[in-house]
């Protein structure tokens, strides 16, 4: 199955073209990630097509599409989502949305091997001094996703930190160097979904607390 995946969920622009199948690990035929916050809008689907281009292959050949549902900021989560959700309904196939934070802890388990590799705590940045975070035991999500600050969020002599570099560094532990997802580790998230033909959830976005910008009582008026 070929699997288009993206995320908008940290500062990485991340689009990818991921074929699925046979019981084998989901492998990456072409990827794109753009370190700019400020450009998810003006990037992203210029970067599908230039995967879909690498790979040689057109968007009707695609069967499903994969994005990260955050946790993330309000503007840049919702462009990948919007995107993906229009690739979608263009192309007809389903579109799966999975949690951010998951992908990144599914990188760090290919890293490992696909074998168990301990406790791990993934963070992302949520601005305001906080962070996105959950944490994982035996390859499950055990806590979160939760949005507090770093001094709030504990992590033991034996987890592992992976995620925003400048945030893992406030933990006093391991880190790995997984900053934002990749689209096999998108795609993993999903594969059991994807492979048995599931319908997908609706895509709800994971925003975890309330818009920076709100409407007044007086433009309501």
């Amino acid at each position: 199955m070929l699997v288009l995946a993206v995320d908008t969920a940290t500062p990485a622009v991340t689009s990818g073209l991921v074929r699925l199948g046979g019981g084998a690990r989901p492998e990456t035929l072409a990827s794109r990630v753009t370190d700019n916050p400020r450009a998810h809008a003006e990037v992203l689907t210029p970067q599908i097509l230039e995967c879909l281009a690498d790979a040689g292959h057109s968007p009707a050949e695609l069967d499903a599409i994969v994005v990260g549902v955050g946790p993330g900021p309000f503007t840049g989560l919702r462009v990948g989502m919007v995107t993906a959700a229009a690739f979608g309904d263009a192309l007809g196939i389903p579109v799966y949305g999975v949690c951010t934070l998951d992908a990144i802890a599914a990188d760090v388990r290919r890293l490992d091997g696909d074998v168990d590799g301990g406790d791990l705590l993934v963070v992302t940045d949520a601005r305001r001094r906080e962070i996105y975070w959950a944490r994982y035991k035996q390859d499950q999500r055990v806590e979160g996703p939760d949005v507090r600050k770093p001094a709030e969020v504990t992590a033991e002599p034996s987890v592992r930190v992976a995620g925003s570099a400048p945030h893992a560094a406030l933990f006093d532990v391991p880190t790995v160097d997984v900053q934002s997802p990749s689209p096999a580790g998108l795609v993993a998230v999903a594969a059991e979904a994807i492979g048995s033909g599931a319908t997908p959830d609706p895509l709800v976005p994971m925003y975890l607390r309330r818009p920076d910008a709100v409407e007044t009582a007086d433009r309501r008026a």
